[in-house]
């Protein structure tokens, strides 16, 4: 099998979030121009109006919001909040925005001279990465069962601690994941050295899928194709970052007696020994997750040979996207996307729907107004608790019918219902990218 886990991390550098498209130089370059080729309708379509507000003393507000699903009034409070804080220049809300904790998730935030560390939020550098196959959809009939059961014995997952990850017993990781972590242990134990809390599992969950949302599917796009795409982030180092440094921007702004419209939106100054400290453990992050998910790509590909007992290879290089991060745009201005997605012109990226529901590889319009960005997802309906509360398993099921996945109570706050209609999220924000490939799910493994 040709080694695909070095034509994840080939290429030139690239800022984090930004996608590969460079094409590889055994056919895929032939995919690339293909997955590019965006149809004419949806050239022409009818762009939809961003709603700009404008509140005294505030920052500019930007949402796009999806046709008959109006955001929730709680998010855009916490909107307002973020517009407040006098170190944001703008906010953005995505389509698929819904309350999270500390901040908007489907926000954009951009900030002079600040980084407020709960808008990066506790799993830092979460995103997607996504692989087309030289692999007919017919290669896989009557396999589907078989394709799920060997991903799930070949990736950890769950979680919290050991649970999920390579030290859980039934697993044993495979030489690519000490390889990798050998790429980011010295920076780690200089930061542990400086942070001691932090320290915790992280080698033994570097490959490893995580729980709540993260995923695994294997897809079949509309020209009967197949692709492989996961979800997931940086794992328990990410979160220890997120929640350490949240308390500490608590901490910082009561010493700085800055009155806060929410406790978790203290932020840190350009130029302090915590801004400083916090931007490189966040980077680091985004470096694990980027890592973590071409890692597992890596296994399942291979799992998927073995499995099928025959050679895969990818058309191009993977697209590998974060949608929990922050970047620096220019001298002094950042911009942290806490659930939304790179979309400057060109770009790449990818927007999944629910377990039962289509997704899509986009590329970027390279819209100023957001930024730059777009949606990560389709976006949260129902909270968890009101999932498990108001969907069935009969409801799951229809959801789910045809994808080989969970059809269990442990995974209604999952369930397609749970979740904003995405194409109405889509057609919401075609200022913001356009579709190059329509992806629907065939199998589905969850954390």
């Amino acid at each position: 099998m040709p080694d695909v886990l070095g034509d994840l991390f080939g290429g030139p550098a690239r800022e984090p979030g930004q996608a590969s498209v460079r094409p590889t130089t055994d056919g895929g370059d032939r995919g690339l121009r293909r997955l590019l080729e965006v149809p004419h309708s949806s050239r022409s379509a009818t762009l939809p109006a961003m709603r700009e507000l404008i509140e005294q003393g505030k920052a500019p507000i930007r949402l796009w919001e999806p046709a008959d699903c109006p955001m929730e009034p709680e998010v855009l409070q916490q909107v307002r909040n973020v517009a407040q804080l006098p170190v944001t220049e703008a906010v953005c809300l995505m389509p698929d925005g819904h309350w999270g904790k500390g901040g908007p998730v489907g926000g954009v935030i951009a900030t002079r001279s600040a980084i407020v560390p709960a808008l990066v939020g506790v799993d830092i550098g979460c995103g997607m990465i996504a692989q087309e196959l030289d692999l007919p959809a017919s290669a896989l009939d009557g396999k589907l069962p078989a394709l799920r059961r060997a991903i799930e014995a070949a990736v950890p997952h769950g979680g919290p601690g050991v649970t999920g990850s390579w030290s859980q017993v039934g697993y044993e990781p495979p030489r690519v994941v000490g390889q990798h972590w050998a790429t980011l242990a010295a920076e780690w134990a200089e930061i542990v050295a400086r942070y001691p809390k932090l320290e915790g599992v992280q080698e033994a969950q570097l490959g490893t899928l995580g729980t709540g949302n993260h995923f695994i599917e294997i897809c079949v796009d509309t020209r009967q194709n197949v692709w492989v795409m996961l979800h997931s982030g940086s794992r328990g180092p990410g979160n220890r970052i997120g929640t350490y440094f949240i308390e500490q921007a608590r901490t910082y702004a009561l010493k700085q007696h800055r009155a806060l419209p929410d406790r978790d939106l203290g932020w840190f100054d350009d130029g302090t020994v915590l801004f400083d400290d916090y931007r490189r453990a966040v980077l680091w992050a985004q470096r694990y997750a980027q890592t973590n998910r071409a890692v597992m790509m890596r296994i399942v590909l291979d799992t998927i040979a073995a499995t099928l007992g025959r050679p895969i290879q990818g058309r191009a290089h993977a697209v590998n996207c974060h949608h929990n991060y922050v970047e620096e745009r220019e001298a002094g201005l950042y911009v942290t996307r806490k659930g939304a997605v790179s979309a400057r012109q060109g770009e790449l990226g990818i927007i999944p729907g629910s377990m039962g529901a289509q997704s899509f590889i986009v590329a970027g319009r390279g819209a100023p107004t957001s930024y730059e960005s777009c949606s990560h997802g389709a976006g949260r309906r129902l909270s968890r608790g009101r999932a498990k509360r108001e969907l069935t398993l009969a409801d799951h099921e229809a959801a789910t019918a045809g994808v080989e996945c969970r059809k269990d109570a442990g995974v209604l706050d999952e369930s397609p219902a749970a979740y904003k209609d995405i194409t109405a999220v889509m057609a919401a924000q075609a200022d913001l990218v356009e579709v190059v490939a329509t992806l629907k799910q065939v199998v589905c493994v969850k954390g």
